[in-house]
Formats: structure tokens, C-alpha cells, sequence
């Protein structure tokens, strides 16, 4: 099943960007990827999990995280808002 994976990574230049991009080419099961430098996006395509794609591109040293989209407000759990009736 093919998947999007979106994470964050730390890049400053095109030598990290490069790095990131030998792993993701050794990485089995991608079909694609984007990395955005200015943003410190990489868009995985493929059939691959979010982990595996994850710990891949963390061995490159780069503090990596998943990417937090904004959440539209309903799957956030936060609570109601309540109006307090006098």
C-alpha cells in the first residue's frame, strides 16, 4: 500500500539535504520524495512505513521529527468550549 510519510529535518545546506537523500535512495519501497530545503520538509511516497522512514533519515544525524500539520480543530482533543449560564 502506498503511503505518504512527511517529516522535519534539520537542514541547513545542500550537503544535508544530499545526505538525506543517499539514505532515501537506499531505501527500499520509496517511489518518491520531495525535500524542501528552505522549509526542512521531506515528502516520502511509497510503500513504506512512517517509522522505517523515520529512523532512516534520522541515521543521517539530522534531528528529525514527524510533521505536525495543523490539525483541523475537531481531531484535536481539546476540550468544548462551555458557556457558563448565570
Amino acid at each position: 500500500m502506498s503511503q505518504t510519510v512527511v517529516l522535519k529535518v534539520a537542514m541547513s545546506c545542500q550537503g544535508c539535504s544530499g545526505a538525506v537523500k543517499r539514505v532515501l535512495d537506499k531505501m527500499e519501497g520509496v517511489e518518491s520524495y520531495d525535500i524542501n530545503l528552505e522549509e526542512k520538509k521531506v515528502t516520502v511516497r511509497g510503500n513504506v512505513q512512517p517509522e522505517a522512514v523515520f529512523q532512516t533519515v534520522s541515521k543521517t544525524g539530522k534531528k528529525t521529527s514527524f510533521w505536525e500539520e495543523a490539525a483541523p480543530a475537531e481531531s484535536e482533543a481539546k476540550p468544548a468550549e462551555t458557556v457558563a449560564s448565570p
